[in-house]
C-alpha cells in the first residue's frame, strides 16, 4: 500500500512538470518564429519529457507514460517548431494544447471514403454495439489473467500468442477510454485508434490503415515525409519512398527500444528494434513487387489476410516478446493486477460492511 502511494506521489509530481513544460510551450514558444528559433525554445523539453517516465515503477504507468509524453508529446512538439501538426492551429486554447499534447489524440483530418466506410463498419469505432465490444474485450483481459495462473501447464508459444492478444486488447482499451474521454470533455472530433488489425490482408494494410493509426499519425508527418521530401531530390522519388520507410521503421523500432527500457532497466538488446527493421524491410519488398506485378497478380485475401497475420505473430514471437520476457514485464504486471484486484475487493468489503 505504501509503495502504491508512493506511486501516486510520483505520477502526480509527474503529470505537474509535463503540465509546467507545456504551458512554457504554450504561453512563451507559440509566440517564438516557426523554425529553426522556436525549434531551440522546445529543445530542453524533449529529454525532460524522455527522463520523466523513469520516476515511476509501475509497468502499465511506464508504458502508458512512455507512449503519451516520452513519444507522442515529444513528435508533436518538434512539428510545433515548425508550425506543423495539430498544435500549431493559431486559434487553438490553452486547453485544447494541453490536452492534444498530452494525449494520443488528434482532429479527425482528411480520410478517404474507403477508409471512412471501413472504419464507420468496425462496430468498434462508435455503433451502438461499440460498448458491449468493449466490455467483452475487457472481460477477455481478465479472463487472460486468471488463465496466466496455470501457463507452466501451456506451451510457450500458445503463452505468446494469449500475450499478444492481451496487450492489443489492453492498448485498444487505453487508447479508446483516453480519446472518448476528451471527446466527452472537450468536444473534439477525434481519428480512430485501430480499425481491425486482425483483418489485414498485407503489411501495408496492417501498419498504414489498421495498428495504432495514432502512431502511423505522428511519424508519417515527423519521419516519413521529411525523409522522403529530402531524399527525392538525390535519389528520386521511387527510392525516396522505401527509404523513407525504412527510417519510419528504424524510428518507431528506437522508441519501442526506449519504451521497454523503461520496463527493464536494462540496456536493449535490440531485438524489438530488429522486428521493426525487418517489417519494414518485408514492407518495401511488398511495395515493390506490387508496382511489379501492377496489381496483376494478387493473392485472395482468404489467403493473404491469413499470412499476414500469422507473419506478424510469428515475427513477434521471435524477436517482440523475448525482450518483453527478459526483462521481467509479465511478471510485474501480473503483480500490479493482483494489487489492483486486492485494492478493490478491500474498498467492496469496507463499502459492504458501512452499508449492512
Amino acid at each position: 500500500m505504501e509503495s502504491m502511494e508512493a506511486e501516486l506521489k510520483s505520477l502526480t509530481q509527474v503529470w505537474i512538470t509535463v503540465l509546467l513544460c507545456l504551458t512554457y510551450c504554450y504561453l512563451i514558444s507559440r509566440d517564438i518564429p516557426k523554425g529553426m528559433f522556436r525549434l531551440i525554445s522546445v529543445l530542453p523539453i524533449i529529454p525532460i519529457f524522455i527522463i520523466l517516465p523513469l520516476s515511476l515503477t509501475s509497468i502499465h504507468l511506464l508504458g502508458i507514460l512512455g507512449f503519451f509524453i516520452a513519444w507522442l508529446a515529444n513528435f508533436k512538439l518538434l512539428l510545433f517548431s515548425f508550425n506543423q501538426g495539430p498544435l500549431s492551429s493559431p486559434s487553438i486554447s490553452f486547453l485544447h494544447f494541453i490536452s492534444i499534447a498530452c494525449f494520443p489524440i488528434n482532429f479527425r483530418q482528411n480520410i478517404s471514403p474507403k477508409t471512412e466506410k471501413s472504419i464507420s463498419q468496425n462496430p468498434g469505432s462508435s455503433s451502438p454495439l461499440s460498448f458491449l465490444v468493449y466490455a467483452i474485450k475487457g472481460l477477455v483481459i481478465v479472463l487472460l489473467i486468471y488463465v496466466y495462473k496455470f501457463k507452466q501447464y501451456l506451451h510457450p508459444n500458445f503463452i505468446i500468442f494469449l500475450y499478444c492478444v492481451h496487450i492489443y486488447f489492453l492498448l485498444e482499451l487505453i487508447l479508446i477510454v483516453t480519446a472518448k474521454s476528451v471527446q466527452f470533455l472537450l468536444g473534439l472530433e477525434l481519428e480512430p485508434q485501430f480499425n481491425n488489425p486482425f483483418v489485414s490482408t498485407s503489411l501495408q494494410d496492417f501498419w498504414g490503415k489498421r495498428w495504432n493509426l495514432v502512431v502511423t499519425g505522428i511519424l508519417r508527418p515527423t519521419v516519413y515525409q521529411p525523409v522522403q521530401f529530402i531524399c527525392a531530390r538525390i535519389f528520386g522519388k521511387r527510392c525516396a519512398q522505401l527509404i523513407a520507410l525504412l527510417a519510419t521503421f528504424v524510428v518507431s523500432g528506437l522508441m519501442h527500444e526506449l519504451i521497454f527500457y523503461y520496463f527493464g532497466r536494462v540496456w536493449p538488446t535490440w531485438e524489438v528494434f530488429s522486428f521493426f527493421v525487418l517489417h519494414g524491410a518485408c514492407l518495401a519488398v511488398e511495395i515493390e513487387l506490387k508496382r511489379c506485378f501492377k496489381n496483376r497478380f494478387q493473392l485472395p485475401p482468404l489467403v493473404s489476410g491469413p499470412l499476414t497475420v500469422v507473419f506478424v505473430l510469428v515475427t513477434g514471437s521471435w524477436l517482440f516478446f523475448p525482450q518483453y520476457l527478459r526483462c521481467g514485464a509479465d511478471v510485474k504486471s501480473l503483480g500490479e493486477y493482483a494489487i489492483v484486484a486486492e485494492s478493490v475487493k478491500g474498498l467492496i468489503q469496507k463499502w459492504w460492511g458501512s452499508f449492512l
